[in-house]
Order: structure tokens, then sequence, then C-alpha cells
């Protein structure tokens, strides 16, 4: 995740690169570190997923798919691009995001139109379970049905705060960027929207793996999560 120094998850909020500072090089800096973690893809929840997709709903004649099993396009050996999507609410319109092989992972009230819909545009698509919140579940079936080792969560700060809640990160990358956005309420990387008393890290800690000051005063934050002192569960990866 990219972040301002007060934890910011936007950066059309972020205030302007100091003079002398190039504001390109500065945003080049996520698709750069993302690119030295070789992961198998990335994982984005539905608002930012739906900002990318450039579909459309259709409607699409086609027989019941009653049964609510996986669909497995060709993904030809491109990295995932996938999206938690439990009501089936994104329209992709093609196979891709960014040349990234696009899976959406559901709950199974999705209806047979919207199946049909995603089997017409080529995406891949997987069930967590009756509501779509077995995200330890869909994380084993991409596993297994796509061979996938590593992903990037790319946010937003509520998926991030969900799968943070349910043990799935097994490591922090943060860039933080030398800007502000200074807004109360702001949305930050960390957004989980549990109970007020719920706290989504409970027994987990973090520590520090790596520290790199890059081009223009980004600093590049990598922490492991792991058990906290007196805590057995170990994160799930």
């Amino acid at each position: 995740m990219v972040t301002s120094i007060d934890g910011r998850l936007h950066p059309g909020h972020f205030t302007s690169a100091a003079a002398g500072v190039s504001a390109e090089v500065l945003a080049g800096h996520y698709e750069d570190v993302a690119s030295r973690l070789a992961a198998d893809g990335w994982i984005v929840g539905r608002k930012t997923m739906s900002e990318l997709a450039s579909g459309t709903e259709r409607s699409i004649a086609t027989l019941p798919i009653a049964m609510r099993e996986p669909h497995i396009a060709d993904r030809n050996g491109r990295p995932l691009a996938v999206a938690i999507d439990p009501s089936g609410r994104i329209h992709y319109g093609h196979d891709n995001i960014g040349g990234d092989h696009a899976v959406a992972v559901l709950g199974h009230q999705v209806s047979d139109t919207y199946l049909a819909e995603l089997r017409e545009d080529g995406v891949s698509y997987i069930f967590a379970g009756p509501s779509g919140d077995d995200l330890p579940g869909a994380m084993a079936q991409l596993a297994y049905f796509f061979g996938v080792q590593k992903l990037l969560l790319e946010g937003g700060g509520t998926i991030n705060g969900v799968f943070l809640r349910h043990r799935l990160i097994n490591e922090f990358s943060t860039l933080i960027s030398p800007a502000l956005d200074g807004r109360a309420g702001a949305p930050s990387i960390i957004d989980y929207r549990g109970a007020i008393d719920e706290s989504p890290g409970a027994g987990q800690a973090l520590r520090l793996m790596g520290c790199e000051i890059l081009e223009g005063g980004t600093v590049w934050l990598r922490h492991s999560v792991e058990d906290a002192a007196g805590h057995n569960d170990m994160p799930v990866t």
C-alpha cells in the first residue's frame, strides 16, 4: 500500500511534491515495488475494482446455473486480478484488468444472469461461501485452482481490515509518500468496520524486515506479521 505520512489512502488528496521532486517518480514507486515483490497477482475490494473495470451490466439469456461451482477461464499464464465482490456488482467487459486475468470472488446469492455475463467476458470466478465472506476458503481455492503462492492485497482499507481480521496477511509492504492528506475521517490503509470494541489485529504483532529510502523521499517499510507474545495461532499465509 501507498500512504501519506498521516496514514491516508488516496494519492489524489495528497499534498503536492516538493520543489525539485518529480511527482511522476513518486507515483512510479508503487508499480516498481510491486514488481520487486514478485507475486502471482493482486487482490482488491469491490469499490476499488469497480473503478478499474470498464464493463456495463448486460442481460444475457442463459440456462439456469444451479450449481455454485468455480468457473476457471483461460488464464493464459497471466497474473491474477482478484476482486472480492460477494454480491456480484462489478462488470468487467473483458477477461482482464490491465492485462491481468480477472477473477471474481462471489457469494452464492449472485444471479445466473450475472454468472453468464462473467463467462461471456472470460472472467474466472470462485465462491466464498453463501455470503461471500469465507475469505480463508477463497484463498485456499486460489491456491488450488491457480497455483497461487503469493498475492498482493492492494485495498481499499475496508477489505484490508477484513483480511487482517482473518489473519490472512503475513507481511505489510508500505510506501510512505512525502505528503499529507489532513482530512478528518479520510480512508486509511486499514479501515476495519467491525464492532467498536473489536480489534482486527488482536493476537498479531509486526516485526520490521526492511526500511529503504527511495528517490524523492518515499520510505519503503516492510513488516512481517507474527504472533503477539502469548499467542500461539500462526497467521494464515
